[in-house]
């Protein structure tokens, strides 16, 4: 059971999580709750971090930013023992969770079973793990990036061999379209774990992508619940449980793109080498990539990334523009457009998806800027104030009631 940070934001909360774990004692099961800082304590640790040097030692950073979910747990632990149910706290280092040197964004290497084991064998039922850290091989505290307490749930889920593994949030599943943006979103009984990674990678919020890709890898059976309700949640599952595939499960949508646009480049071989080359040694995200070919030997490239990497990714195109590496007339930077996405297992076996999607949009004066695909998803990148009546097109097109 992970619980996040909105889930154990204060003891109320925390009381009102602890009846859950008992709620599963009682069904029988050996519990291991994971569970995350309180709503915004890791961004007010980082803060103060950053407030005594902004270049920071990042192994002294995870020190301090671990140090929410360890609060966390120890209060958990607690709750749950006023409620009768033997439990104990466990930090990263203490179970171990072993993770590489990479502080900050550290993954995991393996989980060491037989501490935790050991305790449920001797009559414990609930163990509280601290998300989102480890330890390195120096033995320094490690933490595992924003959005890590959901990775560290499903790696315990998969290192026990747990029956399933329940993601407590603030909202009670996975969604056919974010419900804060169209009015007739639906909540999805069952999602294929390629159809959420492709979500989650696309925008949608509900699961960071490492721990759907975890998931994914080791079978771990997900479940997206609220924590303020008792409504069924979302399940995640292989392909193969799903009864029906729908053409497409769900829109997602991401307002946090830039374009970027080449114009007039040499079309010769090894031109988008020495483009994308640069870019991808500086670590800037490239997605989607369109390249124009004229017949007068020259070409226009265009692609998206993070808005946050656009200011970079400019600098570094001006630069092997002067160092004379690539020659091009002028350079265009966009923060003002936004990408939206269908995404379905239904895509493999039915045609006109795009057909549908173009009109859909076309009908509502939206137009194309970039396309990209893959046998499950189409993404577009239109200009951002058709953001919100983009979503709900493409939802009302492809109402999973009717597809």
């Amino acid at each position: 059971m992970k619980f996040g940070g909105t889930s154990v934001d204060g003891l109320d909360r925390i009381r009102g999580a602890a009846a859950r774990v008992k709620a599963e004692v009682d069904n029988g099961y050996d519990t291991i709750v994971v569970v995350s800082a309180m709503a915004g304590r890791t961004n007010e640790l980082a803060a103060a971090a950053q407030s005594v040097t902004p270049l920071m030692d990042a192994r002294e950073y995870d020190a301090v930013v671990a140090n929410g979910e360890n609060v966390t747990a120890g209060m958990m632990a607690l709750a749950i023992q006023e409620l009768g149910v033997p439990a104990r706290s466990w930090q990263g280092w203490q179970v171990p969770v072993h993770t590489n040197s990479t502080h900050g964004a550290a993954k995991i290497t393996a989980i060491g079973t037989d501490a935790i084991n050991g305790k449920f064998a001797e009559g414990m039922k609930a163990a509280v793990v601290a998300g989102f850290q480890g330890v390195s091989a120096e033995q320094r505290v490690s933490t595992l990036g924003r959005g890590g307490s959901d990775t560290t749930a499903v790696a315990f889920a998969a290192a026990f061999g747990a029956e399933r593994c329940d993601i407590f949030t603030d909202v009670d599943g996975v969604y056919t379209a974010d419900p804060r943006l169209v009015r007739d979103a639906r909540k999805l009984e069952r999602i294929s774990y390629e159809e959420m990674l492709e979500l989650a990678s696309l925008g949608a919020k509900v699961l960071q992508t490492r721990s759907v890709e975890l998931a994914m890898r080791n079978k771990v059976r997900l479940c997206v619940r609220s924590s303020f309700t008792d409504a069924p949640g979302t399940i995640l599952c292989d392909e193969e449980e799903i009864m029906e595939a729908n053409t497409v499960s769900g829109v997602a949508h991401s307002r946090d793109e830039a374009k970027v646009t080449i114009l007039s480049v040499a079309d010769r071989p090894g031109v988008a080498a020495a483009v994308f080359g640069p870019l991808a040694e500086a670590g800037v995200n490239v997605d989607m990539i369109v390249q124009n070919i004229s017949e007068s030997g020259r070409t226009d490239i265009t692609f998206s990334c993070p808005v946050e990497d656009v200011g970079r990714a400019g600098e570094l195109l001006n630069g092997i523009k002067t160092s004379g590496e690539v020659n091009f007339r002028s350079l265009r930077l966009d923060t003002d457009v936004c990408k939206i996405s269908v995404v379905g297992i239904g895509m493999r076996s039915q045609s006109g998806v795009a057909a549908r999607m173009f009109e859909a949009l076309a009908k509502y004066g939206i137009n194309i800027q970039v396309i990209a695909t893959s046998e499950i998803k189409i993404s577009v990148l239109v200009a951002r104030r058709f953001m919100e009546l983009g979503v709900q097109a493409l939802h009302d097109a492809f109402d999973p009631k009717g597809v």
